[in-house]
């Protein structure tokens, strides 16, 4: 185990001045050395959770051998080194998104919760009957079902924009559905089945100019776009951790200041409250407010140092490097007969959604996983998507900065097997 204290930055990964170096980066990941079925492990799950470098899980290693104890409430050494890394990793967040203040960065589960959160705490107390909350066709069912409980709640509407063939926001019925009865656009950045990448930044201008307040989904952009939260001007931000090479069970909810401070809690308990009485309970200030019982402080910690890690490579290199490489496995599966590509937006991020005529999607997958490649299958959490390409599932291959070549090489000779098999 490297000898690090949780919440420093991480230093000397991978110079990022010089050429990206992927074999470098392997190596930074242990488990890509691990065989399957006596194959070597090719990881093209990334959409679903991503692996962890070295540093995060030494970092989450060494806090729990040598700083592990509560936050905030400790007035001993321990606890106020955990609490001092704790707030460090607030303190990263803030800077990789570029938020105002880090009282916006409100430590969360995930990007379930988060947009949870804002349903319960945000939405419902505005919402009344003939009110619309405005989501897209291609939304995350984590996405679509809080909205759901909200409208049924409060007699609210949700209502859905269409996307075209290739799985783009029909931008002109988007303009047409953004009326004084829309009270909320929530919508992703990346899909997560398609691959696209919204116009979320001129999607956001547009709400702006009716007054309409916007939370952006951004489970799948923070891992592989640069997210300028005051350039974006994105009134609420999700993400988790667990995507963007951090840990399990962490993720952020970013929310703009002024309307953070309007917002009641729907979770009480311990750290959350500045007074309490038997009659009446004070909120502590922003964004603890929001945070109640004891964090996933390893996580968060965890979190921090997964973002230095991506800052020491730059997530310009990596976004070249994957952009690259999809260009690369969009030629080789589109030269397959039989394969069609499930989502063909002019931008993309590194998702490569596809049926093959001879097999179902989970078939693909377990003759795949037969040679040590590990894939989705299924409707990736978009069932309402999937009934509207009047498909039940696709086969999906995603890509992360550790990715190479050689594994899309390893996706093509699996699925021409696939086609031999079924043939």
């Amino acid at each position: 185990m490297r000898d690090r204290i949780p919440g420093k930055e991480t230093q000397g990964l991978v110079d990022n001045s010089l050429t990206f170096d992927i074999d470098a980066v392997r190596e930074n990941f242990p488990i890509l050395g691990r065989r399957v079925y006596d194959q070597p492990l090719v990881y093209l799950d990334n959409a679903a959770t991503s692996q962890k470098p070295r540093e995060v899980v030494d970092c989450i290693q060494t806090y729990y051998l040598q700083t592990n104890a509560n936050v905030h409430r400790g007035v001993y050494h321990l606890s106020e080194e955990a609490t001092s890394a704790y707030e460090a990793s607030r303190d990263k967040v803030q800077r990789f998104l570029n938020a105002k203040s880090r009282k916006e960065i409100i430590f969360v589960r995930g990007t379930t919760e988060a947009i949870n959160l804002v349903a319960h705490c945000y939405a419902k107390p505005l919402l009344s009957p003939g009110d619309e909350i405005l989501i897209s066709t291609m939304e995350h069912h984590s996405n679509i079902v809080p909205w759901q409980i909200i409208c049924n709640q409060t007699g609210a509407t949700l209502k859905v924009i269409p996307i075209n063939d290739a799985g783009e926001i029909e931008q002109d019925a988007f303009t047409t559905m953004l009326n004084p009865r829309c009270r909320l656009l929530a919508i992703t950045q990346v899909s997560n089945a398609l691959g696209t990448i919204n116009p979320v930044r001129q999607m956001i201008k547009q709400a702006h100019q009716q007054s309409i307040p916007v939370l952006i989904d951004g489970a799948q952009a923070v891992p592989h776009l640069q997210v300028d939260l005051q350039a974006l001007d994105a009134d609420f931000y999700a993400f988790s951790g667990h995507k963007v090479y951090g840990p399990t069970g962490i993720g952020i909810l970013y929310g703009k200041q002024e309307l953070l401070e309007k917002m009641k809690p729907y979770q009480g308990g311990g750290d959350m409250i500045s007074r309490v009485t038997f009659a009446h309970t004070d909120y502590n200030e922003l964004p603890y407010r929001f945070e109640a019982g004891t964090p996933n402080i390893a996580g968060s910690i965890g979190l921090g140092s997964a973002l230095d890690y991506i800052n020491a490579i730059g997530l310009d290199q990596i976004a070249r490097h994957e952009q690259a490489l999809l260009v690369y496995a969009t030629e080789q599966l589109s030269s397959i007969d039989g394969l069609r590509l499930i989502g063909t937006a002019k931008h993309k991020a590194g998702i490569l959604s596809f049926v093959m005529a001879e097999a179902h999607a989970h078939d693909v997958s377990t003759i795949l996983d037969q040679s040590g490649i590990a894939i989705r299958a299924g409707h990736h959490c978009t069932m309402p998507l999937m009934a509207h390409l009047g498909i039940a599932a696709t086969a999906r291959a995603s890509l992360a900065l550790y990715n190479n070549r050689a594994d899309i090489d390893a996706l093509l000779a699996g699925l021409h097997e696939v086609k031999r098999i079924f043939k």
